[in-house]
């Protein structure tokens, strides 16, 4: 008899390996050393294995921990301020956050990943101005970060409609340099759960000599480009005003669409264009529920896919998604594409599940180590409760809806167990390895400020979010 870290037990995993799920039934799931080292049938593993510590859960299904593949959580302290207003960045979120403070940002971050945990999300692909106390509460919680340090060279400050941006090189360099600074120092730290990407913000933002220096960088340093591609009208404008071409042309002629680039969003991609970049080897994140919001498109992921692409699923930011939960966005993913097509065959379920596991695994570049529950690969699963009333009842013959039911009625609190590296991290709705309370009352001290330092520039634009505070709308 071998002994073992852990023996976890259940009547259901869905292991993504193969092409499908890869549904296991009445299986133990054997790990050791932060890996996961065998499966074996669940009334005789005793015979073969004994473990420090064996997980009974008899009512659940086990699933690879959820991938987040792309989040601005610093965003988190402007929740809810940036909905339903055309020009969403510049007159909706951006006089908030010009008015927020970098430890207000911090407050902000540790409740969204708070959130994402609670809700499945065990790789957190977080992208930011600022990443060293986000790397440092990932780190003190135990989960996995995939992580970007934005790199802008355009001044921040309220842009008119058609106006081109102000560049500022000297600022795009100390930005790079920042970047940097966080790759030496986090880089593969955290027992190797922290990894580092450079962050350029957008094609727009910085300019094709610092673009060109990044991708050399990145390429040196064996990591990836993690940057929003096309993400919108605005973009486009820009692009077309200044180097006369959209933007897929301009990165195709630059030669920067390749692996080593991760493409977020594509909002203003025609299906030529998305084939292209899906063609050239680079990955796609897409964030329906934000984009949705934001924009009112879907963007096209399913063409992505089609053309051989790999795509993870981002729940982007809570100013224009709300929420950090990627269980909403297996859902939007299904049904703005079944929208979208008029077909209700179009991205079914397991299609979404699998990309907010293997497929996003892929995407961003981690599936060597997570994604799928296969011998070998590290131990990030997360258990869900078959007794919630949102995923009741379950059938498992003629056919099983444990996976319909978890991408279309599930809503987060039916995570019971999260675990990375082996190390148990969430266990019935709680975060075993910080104080949740001290987070929550952290950002509730900050809106008050935040607001008045706003306020002159949000009533000064006069944007829709004004106007419906004017009429008594909000």
């Amino acid at each position: 008899m071998k002994r073992v870290d852990m023996i976890v037990k259940a009547p259901h995993f869905y292991t993504m390996k193969g092409g499908g799920v890869g549904y296991q039934a009445e299986k133990a799931m054997i790990v050791d050393g932060g890996k996961i080292i065998d499966f074996v049938d669940l009334n005789n593993c005793e015979e073969i294995y004994q473990a420090e510590e064996v997980l009974h859960l008899p009512h659940h299904v086990i699933l690879p921990g959820f991938i987040d593949g792309h989040m601005h959580t610093a965003c988190n302290v402007m929740r809810g301020l940036a909905q339903d207003t055309n020009n969403w960045m510049m007159y909706g979120l951006q006089p908030f956050d010009n008015a927020v403070t970098n430890t207000e940002r911090d407050a902000g971050s540790e409740v969204a990943i708070i959130e994402a945990i609670k809700a499945g999300t065990t790789t957190l692909g977080d992208y930011d101005a600022e990443m060293n106390n986000v790397c440092r509460f990932i780190e003190k919680i135990g989960a996995r970060g995939n992580i970007a340090q934005t790199i802008r060279a355009a001044k921040r400050r309220v842009y008119q409609p058609g106006e081109l941006y102000e560049m500022d090189d000297a600022q795009g360099e100390a930005e790079l340099k920042r970047n940097l600074e966080l790759f030496d120092r986090w880089h593969r730290k955290g027992d190797g759960r922290i990894r580092i990407l450079f962050g350029p913000q957008g094609v727009d933002f910085v300019s094709p000599e610092l673009l060109m220096k990044i991708q050399k960088i990145a390429k040196e340093r064996g990591t990836k480009i993690h940057m929003h591609v096309q993400q919108g009208d605005r973009e486009t404008y820009q692009i077309e005003k200044r180097y006369g071409k959209r933007t897929t042309e301009f990165l195709q002629d630059m030669e920067y669409l390749d692996s080593s680039l991760i493409a977020v969003h594509l909002t203003e991609c025609n299906d030529e264009e998305t084939r292209i970049i899906a063609r050239s080897g680079a990955s796609m994140v897409v964030n329906p529920a934000s984009i949705g919001i934001i924009d009112g498109l879907v963007c096209p992921s399913t063409v992505f896919q089609e053309a051989g692409g790999n795509v993870a699923l981002g729940s982007d930011q809570a100013p224009g998604n709300n929420c950090h939960n990627i269980i909403h966005e297996m859902k939007n993913i299904c049904m703005f594409n079944k929208l979208k097509y008029h077909d209700p065959e179009k991205m079914p379920a397991w299609k979404a599940l699998r990309m907010a596991t293997i497929e996003g695994a892929k995407a961003i570049g981690v599936d060597d180590i997570v994604g799928s529950l296969e011998t070998g690969k590290r131990a990030d699963f997360i258990a869900i409760d078959l007794s919630f009333p949102s995923m009741l009842p379950v059938y498992t013959y003629p056919m099983r809806n444990i996976v319909p039911n978890l991408v279309y009625s599930a809503r987060g609190q039916e995570v019971a167990l999260s675990v990375v590296d082996g190390k148990i991290i969430m266990r019935d709705q709680r975060i075993l390895t910080i104080d949740e309370e001290a987070s929550l009352e952290k950002i509730q001290q900050c809106p008050k400020e935040i607001g008045i330092r706003a306020s002159e520039e949000f009533f000064k634009i006069h944007g829709t979010n004004a106007q419906f505070m004017e009429t008594d709308k909000l």
